[in-house]
């Protein structure tokens, strides 16, 4: 899903609001997120997951052309971690959209 789609089918799901309205809503949460992970914080949202900034330490690395040492520096990167709840939700979709080895082959069980 991108993020069109999101708004798409926000806007379609409440009649009250407008493409644009839905359009500024994700772009207003999105916007937020990203300004509060940069800041440093913690963004959960239960029964969805959390956000979280981890740090990569500064490393060696190497230029893959000459070969030569590079320094690579410490960057600080979002990560994800989907709740419980979100994970027990894909598994199931995924069970129950994944056909039976048996029904794959076309065999009758």
């Amino acid at each position: 899903m991108t993020r069109s789609d999101l708004v798409n089918l926000l806007a379609a799901r409440f009649g009250q609001l407008t493409h644009r309205d839905a359009e500024f809503a994700v772009k207003t949460m999105l916007d937020t997120m990203t300004e509060a992970l940069g800041r440093g914080h913690r963004i959960e949202i239960r029964g969805f997951g959390s956000f979280a900034v981890n740090r990569r330490p500064p490393r060696m690395g190497r230029n893959p052309r000459s070969g030569e040492p590079v320094v690579i520096p410490e960057k600080l990167v979002p990560h994800f971690k989907p709740g419980k709840a979100l994970r027990e939700a894909v598994d199931r979709t995924a069970a129950a959209s994944t056909p039976t080895p048996a029904s794959a082959s076309g065999e009758k069980a």
